[in-house]
């Protein structure tokens, strides 16, 4: 019993934090009588609506292949390159100023500048992702191999290994919490490029349908578009956390620390 109720301990908790947040907002959408400010019954009744439109559901589902396919080849590029640099001075004094000095640009700022190059398809908007995920991710996979054990890296080099095997199978295995924390940040980093890229560039997209309904003056319909992002980043988070665990269930979580993402 006892057991049991330790389950629903944190599914409890936020299905009353969520409900909590749902009737404030409804009281305060009702005493205020803002046009632009729906009641939250208003937008939850749009959302089944907006989720029904096979153009809807064709948009988000194009959001969601640039997500992860900037987050993948983030993941690719970032990941080495910030290994790389926890354990050789010379990459990190190279690259240091330039991460340094591209951090904390909005990365959302750089997307007319893309689409300049780039035009306003795919590319551009997957490109814009791809840079903003790779920061968070750089950051953290460096952290994490500088603080690898040098007694591992020692034992490595006297088996013989080369520096690429040390990297691949020594520091990367003892870096991963770290990394997974960089790739739970980018998650995140990813949802809200994507977005904001989508409304600049508006061709297609879960942020070309937010902005079109704000046109068009369609409040219930803004609100409904936010709380389905909303329930995506949720559940993508979630489905991430537990496959961390998985993955990494001998380390100590560090996952709920603040850490900082970069300009979005």
């Amino acid at each position: 019993m006892k057991s049991a109720l330790r389950k629903l301990g944190p599914a409890a908790s936020t299905v009353l934090s969520l409900g909590a947040l749902l009737v404030l907002w409804e009281i305060l959408a009702r005493l205020a009588q803002i046009d632009g400010f729906p009641p939250a019954t208003e937008a939850l009744v749009q959302v089944p609506l907006i989720l029904g439109e096979r153009e809807s559901l064709a948009s988000i589902g194009a959001s969601l292949w640039r997500m992860f396919l900037g987050g993948a080849l983030a993941l690719c590029f970032a990941v080495p390159v910030g290994l790389a640099m926890g354990r050789n001075k010379r990459i990190a004094q190279a690259l240091n100023p330039v991460l340094t000095a591209a951090y904390p640009i909005p990365k959302a700022a750089l997307m007319p500048i893309i689409m300049l190059w780039f035009g306003v398809g795919d590319l551009s908007k997957v490109l814009v992702i791809f840079l903003g995920v790779s920061l968070p991710l750089i950051y953290h996979s460096f952290h994490g191999a500088h603080a690898v054990d040098e007694k591992l890296l020692w034992s490595a080099m006297a088996m013989g290994m080369k520096p690429v095997a040390r990297l691949f199978k020594v520091v990367l295995p003892s870096a991963l919490p770290d990394v997974l924390l960089g790739c739970r940040v980018g998650l995140a980093m990813a949802l809200i490029v994507m977005i904001s890229s989508e409304m600049i560039a508006r061709q297609s997209g879960a942020g070309d349908l937010l902005f079109n309904a704000l046109d068009m003056a369609l409040y219930g319909d803004v609100y409904a578009m936010i709380v389905i992002l909303a329930a995506i980043g949720f559940v993508l988070d979630w489905v991430f956390e537990r496959v961390r665990r998985r993955l990494v269930h001998w380390a100590e979580s560090r996952q709920d620390a603040m850490v900082p993402g970069g300009g979005v």
